[in-house]
């Protein structure tokens, strides 16, 4: 299964403890399709809900195609996404339940159609996310150091 990323949520990582994660199909017009294979597409902002048994990606923009006349899109309409209905309840459950959220991790383009990577997590406080970079910084300086030969 070749699948080429377009964007990836590099925010989401850092604010979220991500536990859970799906993959979903994305409902797009013409032009959205061919923007988001120019890799014209933000997930900066973005967030889904659940709304009536069907997820919804709000606040994803993707930029207008240039040669899309008076067909081409609006940049950050709401999209519906594409799961099945056990994995939406089971999300729906843990959201009311355990304060979940459900962020938007990368996009990117499986056998010709475009998919989403969602994502189950709680938000980091301050304190964790301290604890993570320290945790890289370690990392780092440890691979730097295994890299020196003397």
């Amino acid at each position: 299964m070749e699948r080429k990323i377009i964007t990836t949520n590099r925010k989401a990582f850092h604010d979220f403890t991500i536990f859970d994660k799906y993959e979903a199909g994305i409902v797009l017009t013409g032009t959205e399709i061919k923007s988001i294979r120019k890799n014209a597409i933000n997930l900066k902002d973005s967030f889904c809900k659940i709304e009536d048994n069907e997820v919804f990606l709000y606040n994803c923009h993707i930029s207008p195609y240039e040669q899309g006349n008076r067909f081409n899109h609006e940049a950050e309409r709401t999209r519906k996404l594409l799961l099945t209905k056990k994995e939406i309840l089971k999300m729906h459950s843990k959201v009311k339940k355990d304060g979940y959220t459900i962020i938007p991790l990368e996009v990117y383009i499986q056998k010709g159609f475009a998919k989403i990577q969602i994502g189950l997590g709680k938000g980091k406080k301050l304190h964790d996310k301290r604890d993570d970079i320290a945790k890289k910084d370690q990392k780092r300086e440890m691979d730097r150091a295994s890299k020196i030969r003397y």
